[in-house]
């Protein structure tokens, strides 16, 4: 698929059946390739029950894809002596505790570590910490076939987050749902600049980190040009002149144009 200048590899998997993260239908083979994805979009027919949707998402769950989640806030250290060392910055209200911290490292065979909760979480989420081979990938849902359906339902479906109806056969929507595939993934467009030429605006470096720095750009093109970096000249959102002379630490924005300088 090509958005806004870059090229988005989509992967069409097999279906997921009940059973899948145990192995039924190749189904572990194929959230194994789902884990190693930027989003997952679980698509679903309109007109049948969402009962689908529930059945993916305990599927994915099982194997340990955390959907639309981020990691939880909580530092977890193995030490070698010293016992279990606990710390909660905020208060814990959905099952977290001293206690229960202590049950669930005796468990995992866990004697000394030192532990610090920076948010409100639950048990199993904790688990997830020491457990340590989570994935957490964005989801969206896209609901095909929203030809075949009332406005009535169509607006039940509107009520769901994270959701983008479609109609594949009457190319209905098809551009906000690619617009919303460019928001998930977190990419900006970042076009280069040859001194004494216009931008290229063919082509542009597609970033996909938040906040990318003019260091993480560089090393995007190449490993071999930081050591020769000297300035960047930055034109766009991110600077406050046309053009600015940067640093490596300069945050960049989508659709900014920058000019590497190398060392004299």
């Amino acid at each position: 698929m090509k958005y806004k200048g870059a090229r988005i590899q989509v992967l069409d998997l097999p279906g997921i059946i009940e059973g899948a993260a145990d192995g039924r239908g190749r189904g572990r083979q194929v959230i194994s390739t789902a884990r190693t994805c930027n989003l997952i979009l679980v698509v679903l027919d309109a007109g049948k029950p969402v009962t689908h949707k529930k059945i993916i998402e305990a599927e994915l769950n099982s194997f340990g894809i955390r959907i639309n989640q981020e990691p939880p806030d909580v530092k977890f250290v193995r030490r070698e002596k010293g016992g279990i060392g606990y710390q909660e910055t905020v208060p814990q209200t959905r099952g977290m505790s001293r206690e229960a911290a202590y049950v669930v490292c005796k468990e995992y065979r866990v004697s000394c570590a030192e532990i610090i909760i920076r948010e409100d979480i639950t048990v199993d989420q904790f688990i997830d910490v020491i457990e340590g081979n989570r994935a957490y990938i964005p989801v969206l849902y896209v609901f095909n076939k929203i030809d075949a359906i009332t406005i009535e339902e169509l607006d039940i479906l509107d009520q769901m987050p994270n959701y983008v109806p479609i109609s594949s056969q009457n190319n209905w929507n098809l551009e906000e749902l690619m617009e919303e595939v460019w928001n998930r993934c977190s990419m900006i467009r970042i076009y280069t600049k040859p001194k004494g030429q216009a931008p290229d605006y063919d082509e542009p470096v597609i970033m996909h980190a938040e906040n990318p720095t003019i260091e993480e750009f560089c090393n995007r093109l190449h490993k071999g040009i930081m050591p020769q970096f000297s300035h960047a000249l930055v034109w766009g959102r991110s600077a406050k002149h046309q053009p600015q002379t940067c640093g490596k630490e300069h945050v960049l924005c989508d659709e900014d144009i920058i000019q590497i300088c190398k060392k004299v």
